[in-house]
């Protein structure tokens, strides 16, 4: 995945006629870092990649594809791909692969530190959610309602019902979901 997206950044930059120093003017990054991310030597945080991105006139999610189809039963941890990110705060993996006719949508989320309660608004949709916390306290917005979830915490919803969740801690958050209709087939 790493030699993919370096490969992009080389071949954007390259298309708009910039050098490795004027990318890293534009980004604050140093040379030697957008070269080995480019040659995939090196890991590309989303921070620094969405700042790339940036200055190459591209969204975050140029960077990645959507899952591929998944025809078995079973998806072996190393076939999960990150499928979208919003807003440099979440990166969902799907742990179903792109199969199209299921009705059940089950996601790793990651949610980035350091959001502010201005970021979180809840909203509403049709279906239903299911949200287990793995890892972090995660807060939870249910109608006019606030929780603190912690490891272990989960919570089943009509999707109906305004909510949404946030980071407003240091560290990572991740959680299990499971939601209808299918995510993929919303965005």
């Amino acid at each position: 995945m790493e030699r993919d997206i370096g490969r992009a950044i080389r071949e954007l930059r390259n298309q708009r006629g910039m050098t490795l120093k004027e990318l890293s003017a534009k980004t604050g990054l140093s040379v030697g870092y957008l070269s080995e991310a480019e040659r995939g030597i090196t890991s590309t945080g989303i921070i620094p990649l969405k700042t790339i991105g940036e200055a190459l006139g591209v969204e975050l999610t140029y960077f990645f594809a959507p899952p591929q189809a998944h025809e078995s039963e079973i998806l072996r941890s190393y076939e999960q791909e990150l499928f979208r990110i919003d807003e440099a705060k979440y990166i969902y993996y799907s742990l179903a692969g792109n199969v199209r006719d299921r009705q059940l949508d089950p996601m790793l989320v990651v949610i980035l530190p350091g959001q502010t309660r201005e970021e979180v608004v809840p909203y509403s949709h049709a279906g239903e959610e299911f949200m287990y916390v793995l890892e972090g306290v995660l807060t939870v917005f249910v109608g006019d309602k606030e929780y603190a979830a912690y490891p272990g915490d989960s919570l089943h919803l009509s999707s109906t019902i305004p909510h949404n969740w946030g980071n407003f801690g240091t560290h990572l958050v991740k959680i299990l979901t499971v939601n209808t209709p299918r995510f993929l087939n919303r965005s």
